[in-house]
Parts: structure tokens; C-alpha cells; sequence
């Protein structure tokens, strides 16, 4: 009996679910799960999911206390919303779930380190050990420098929204434990700047993961490589052999029912006879390549600006949902 295309990508590479909604993880068994704001927000505005939002509101309040103002409460409660499912995520994967910073930190290293640090605390407390858990940073030059302070603490990181080169090298030199090439943000952008389409291999998103992930096993890198952001299976089919794919429910699907040979494309071996020049990446050219790749400049920008408004209607929807809960509360006698 011939496998899916799912079965065969299995043996090849670690997959990992991209989606906030814990009823997909259960129907995919993915090893590895992976969230971001957006998600988090779909997620918290399902009604089957309204016992863990209403829960961690509670919670937040009665850590501000009354007096505390809504808008501050629903801040906390964002904090610790994307930690709570997390927590229900862990119940299901064996591996790995990735919970994001404050994507408004995007620029500040300091405020970065601190907020992973209350993440991981959280999960501490919630005796869920450190190797379980991966903290999403943006891939800027600050991002970067705070997951390198951050791993030597024993905090694993995700490096997300990369784009380019220049931010693998340095998230590799820096140590970090994984980084998220987005393929089809980056589709997205070639085919608006050309007018283009592109198909398979031609693919710019899956050229630029492919580039990445062979010069990181050239030249003995760590760092693992998830290619994230996907716009159809050609795409993940191209990548067969990447570390690590952070799938929809809707293409992990499309890949369950799609019968036919799956080929590695991606291979350890033989990125190490390679010919690849070695790039060093101090924050002079961090700086330098990111002003010189203008896919990398826009789409790092719209996607921190993207998560950030994300944020910004959670903490509305939290704000909405307390507001709900304290006028179907009884009033004190």
C-alpha cells in the first residue's frame, strides 16, 4: 500500500504544526507545534476555546487586583494566554511548542531577554521542562543578540520572520536553537515585485531555505532549520529533507491524502562538498545586507508590524471578554 505524502515527509524531516487550534494538533499528531499572535487571537475567539480565555483573564485580574483597569488586565492576560495553550499543546505534541515575545519588543534587547524570561518562568512553574519549549523572537539584529544571551541561559530560541542570509548567519553564529525561514511571505514578495509566477524549485521562498540550510550544514552549524509561512505543497515538497516544517492544518491535509513518491531534496551529505563561501556577519553587514535586500527589509518590517497589530486586537478581545464577564457578575450585597 503506497504512504501519503505526509508518511514519507515524516521519515525525512520533523513536522511541526503551524495553528493555535488544539483540535488539528489532535487529528495530526505533529511532533512539534509552533504558534504567533495571529493565531493565538483566531484561536481565542473560538467558542470551544473560551474556558482557557475566560480562565486566564481571571487569573490576571486577581494578580493586578480590582482596582486594576481593564486595558492593563487584558495586557497581563495576553502574556499569559499564549503560555496556557502552550501548556494544553504539550499535552498533545511530545516535542517542542513556540511561544512568542511581544513582537513590539521587536527593537530592544533588553526588553526582550526580560519578557522571555516571564515566559519561561511560567513554564517553569508549570513543571514543563525547558527542553519542550522554544521562545519566538523576530529576526533583528537586537532579536538576535538577546537569544544569544538567552541560550547561554539554558532558554532555548525560535528566530522568526527571516527572510534573509545575513539573519541565518547571525542567529547561527549567535547559537540559537532553531530559526523559521517564511517561504511563502517571501513567494508573496517576488511575485508582487515581478509580476511573476514561480513554481517549484524556482520558487525565491524555497531557493532561500535551501541556501540556508545548505551553508549551515557546510559549515557545521547547530542551528536547525524550519522552513515556516507555506502557500502550497509544491513548496513543502521541495523542501523533503529540511530539519523541520511548520505545516496549516489545511496543506497537512493536503498531504495526507496525496499519494505519490516524495524524493529528499535536502540532504546533510551533500551540502557538505559544496562549494560556499563562508560570509562574516558582525552588525556593520547585519546592517549593510539587510539595507541592500529589499524583500528582506519589507517583509521583516510588515511582519513585525503584522503581529504587533495581532497583539493589539487580542488585547481588545481580552479587554471585550472581561468587560462581558464583570457585568454578567453578580453585584456584591
Amino acid at each position: 500500500m503506497s504512504q501519503s505524502l505526509l508518511e514519507q515527509l515524516r521519515t525525512y524531516t520533523t513536522v511541526v504544526a503551524d495553528t493555535g487550534d488544539i483540535e488539528s494538533m489532535e487529528r495530526f499528531r505533529p511532533t512539534d507545534a509552533t504558534t504567533n499572535p495571529s493565531l493565538i487571537t483566531t484561536a481565542a475567539g473560538m467558542p470551544q476555546y473560551q474556558p482557557i480565555v475566560d480562565g486566564v483573564i481571571m487569573e490576571a485580574k486577581k494578580e493586578l487586583g480590582d482596582g486594576a483597569a481593564d486595558k492593563d488586565v487584558a495586557n497581563l492576560a495576553f502574556q499569559n494566554l499564549a503560555v496556557a495553550f502552550g501548556k494544553k499543546i504539550l499535552a498533545i505534541v511530545p516535542g517542542r511548542v513556540s511561544t512568542e515575545v511581544d513582537a513590539r519588543l521587536s527593537y530592544d534587547t533588553e526588553g526582550t531577554i526580560a519578557m522571555a524570561r516571564s515566559i519561561i518562568a511560567q513554564y517553569d512553574k508549570a513543571k514543563v521542562g525547558r527542553d519542550h519549549v522554544l521562545i519566538k523572537i523576530a529576526s533583528t539584529w537586537e532579536g538576535i543578540k538577546a537569544a544569544e544571551v538567552l541560550e547561554k541561559e539554558g532558554i532555548h530560541c525560535n528566530l522568526t520572520l527571516l527572510f534573509g542570509i545575513h539573519q541565518a548567519i547571525a542567529a547561527a553564529e549567535a547559537g540559537v536553537t532553531l530559526v523559521s525561514p517564511f517561504v511563502g511571505r517571501i513567494l508573496d514578495w517576488y511575485k508582487k515585485d515581478t509580476g511573476k509566477d514561480y513554481q517549484g524549485a524556482d520558487d525565491p521562498g524555497v531557493q532561500s531555505v535551501t541556501k540556508i540550510y545548505n551553508y549551515y550544514k557546510k559549515f557545521g552549524y547547530k542551528t536547525q532549520v524550519m522552513g515556516a509561512s507555506f502557500r502550497n505543497i509544491g513548496e513543502i515538497k521541495e523542501l523533503a529533507g529540511c530539519d523541520l516544517l511548520t505545516i496549516s492544518p489545511q496543506l497537512l491535509a493536503e498531504l495526507d491524502k496525496t499519494e505519490g513518491e516524495l524524493p529528499r531534496k535536502l540532504d546533510p551529505e551533500k551540502a557538505k562538498s559544496m562549494d560556499i563561501q563562508r560570509i562574516v556577519v558582525d552588525k556593520a553587514t547585519f546592517k549593510k545586507m539587510h539595507a541592500e535586500d529589499r524583500m528582506a527589509s519589507d517583509k521583516l518590517k510588515e511582519g513585525i508590524d503584522g503581529f504587533a497589530s495581532a497583539l493589539e486586537n487580542l488585547e481588545k478581545l481580552l479587554a471585550k471578554r472581561l468587560a462581558d464577564m464583570e457585568s454578567r457578575a453578580p453585584a456584591a450585597v
